[in-house]
């Protein structure tokens, strides 16, 4: 499944499919970590994007996906 998905005419030949549900989950639960970091617990990038789609990934499993 995707997120914001585009739909173009059956005669054009190709077409955007939208970032996946796993991505837009992502990107929300990365602005949430952002909003709430403490100016002295800085977690690596790295960090944060690895959380991101840890939680992802559990609101697609509590989905049933």
């Amino acid at each position: 499944m995707n997120a914001f998905p585009t739909v173009f005419p059956k005669d054009w030949d190709s077409f955007e499919d939208g970032m996946t549900l796993r991505d837009y989950f992502a990107g929300q639960a990365l602005t949430g970590l952002l909003a709430g970091r403490q100016p002295n617990n800085a977690y690596p990038f790295e960090h944060l994007a690895e959380m991101s789609y840890a939680t992802a990934d559990a609101m697609l499993k509590a989905r049933g996906e």
